[in-house]
């Protein structure tokens, strides 16, 4: 028996299905996304009645990410350069990691405050290890995840087991973190106060840039695994009867995939470094003649943002965990009644939330060199929960993808980089504040709009 449930606004909330055994599974997100017969064309429409019913997901990011990036162009000729385009994806990492975690908590509507000061404690953890008691990279590293694990552990315990509410716990968490990360740069071996990280595999995280040749592998490793999934997911739903993707659909996103993955390794291999003649040099007091150094190949970060998302992307959508995600997010209830561990659930999305923001402490301690008192703080965790609401993820739950904190993520980096030249003097950050805040409060809007729009067309 499938069956509707009406709010108290009289919006409808999920479409159950009764089971048998008494159980309610929302079957409603499914069915708005689930292949429809026919070619082309036919997806198109489909699509297209999804956007008409609120169905929009990132749609309103990627508009507005081309039309930011054509302001921007027209009015900085430096803004499309291959040196801009590097640092944009590297501006955008840390950032995007922190949003990543913050997807699977923002899926079941909760929030974590805390995460931008967590990524401080473990990015000052690891400097500290590294540095004043001369840990190898490897276990300083892991020391770091281990924390942000144990992090998420203690809030999503205190969320599931004690019922704090997220907002109360993160709050405290997230001021008792600035003070923890304060205490681990005034204290223990080494320097204080700012410790300068000195290894260079953990700077070159951020900095560093792989071989050309390195770049051109992955981009094929990536287009061949995205085409064999593509294929192995339509014969899959041919088997059991069920209606899959024509393969003139799949063919045209993989070609699609081809293209933008050719076009990034190929610009990101030219050489985006000093393309001048000579430069004279004071070298041991006598002035030399040197080249610029070449700089090119494909930044490590985003093969590890490229390797994050695809672990993340295959998790919520093709493993039962993802699947109870999505459902306690929609209907916490009903995912109760089908048998879920609700509270397994909560402890784990924040476990992820935090492990997450460990790796973007990190990435944010290799683009400094060095971590300090306030790595984390200001507006880290603003800027990251501001990126996975821009890119799509619904603040109210049950809605989002990993992808949709790489696309807000690139969002933010493109307003914070476009506005860096753009606006000179001292008004420059207070305008940037004042852009990134609207593009928030507009994506939240649109979130807000197109879900009642979507509760009265039954799909939400």
């Amino acid at each position: 028996m499938t069956t509707s449930n009406p709010t108290p606004t009289g919006d409808v909330e999920a479409v159950t299905k009764v089971t048998p055994h008494g159980h309610e599974i929302d079957i409603s997100a499914i069915a708005s996304t689930a292949p429809v017969e026919g070619g082309i064309a036919d997806y198109l429409r489909n699509y297209l009645g999804r956007v008409r019913s609120g169905e929009m997901g990132s749609l309103p990011a990627v508009a507005g990410l081309i039309v930011l990036v054509i302001v921007f162009w027209s009015l900085r000729s430096n803004f499309g350069s291959l040196a801009n385009f590097s640092d944009l994806l590297k501006q955008s990492s840390f950032t995007v990691f922190i949003a990543m975690g913050l997807v699977f908590v923002l899926l079941l509507g909760e929030i974590d405050l805390a995460a931008g000061t967590a990524a401080g404690v473990c990015a000052a953890l690891m400097a500290r290890l590294s540095v004043g008691y001369g840990w190898a990279w490897p276990w300083a590293i892991l020391a770091a995840l281990v924390a942000g694990v144990a992090i998420g552990t203690l809030t999503g315990t205190l969320c599931a087991k004690v019922r704090i509410p997220s907002f109360v716990v993160t709050l405290a968490l997230f001021l008792a973190f600035q003070g923890v990360t304060l205490f681990i740069v005034l204290n223990g071996a080494g320097s204080h106060g700012n410790v300068s990280i000195t290894d260079n595999f953990i700077t070159n995280l951020y900095n560093g840039q792989m071989d050309p040749w390195l770049g051109w592998v992955i981009a094929v490793v990536a287009i061949v695994g995205y085409a064999l999934v593509k294929l192995s997911q339509a014969r899959s739903r041919s088997r059991a009867g069920l209606i899959a993707e024509p393969m003139s659909l799949v063919g045209l996103k993989v070609a699609a995939l081809v293209v933008v993955a050719v076009v990034a390794v190929y610009l990101l291999n030219l050489n985006r470094g000093g393309t001048g003649g000579s430069q004279l040099v004071n070298q041991g007091g006598k002035l030399v003649l040197v080249k610029p150094p070449e700089l090119r190949g494909v930044p490590w970060v985003v093969l590890l943002t490229l390797v994050f998302f695809t672990l993340w992307t295959f998790v919520l959508t093709r493993t039962r965990y993802g699947r109870h995600v999505y459902a306690v997010g929609g209907n916490t209830e009903a995912a109760r009644r089908a048998g879920i561990r609700v509270d397994r659930i909560r402890i784990s999305v924040f476990v992820i939330s935090s492990f997450m923001a460990a790796i973007g402490g990190i990435l944010l301690a290799s683009n400094t060199h060095s971590v300090d008192a306030n790595t984390g703080g200001g507006n880290t965790l603003l800027l990251a929960v501001g990126a996975a609401v821009i890119g799509g993820t619904s603040l109210f739950g049950g809605r989002g993808r990993p992808a949709d904190a790489i696309i807000g993520g690139l969002v933010v980096a493109v307003i914070a980089n476009g506005m860096a030249d753009l606006v000179q003097g001292n008004n420059r950050d207070s305008i940037q504040y004042i852009v990134t805040g609207a593009v928030l409060l507009l994506a939240a809007a649109v979130d807000a709009l197109s879900r009642r729009r979507a509760g009265a067309a039954g799909l939400a």
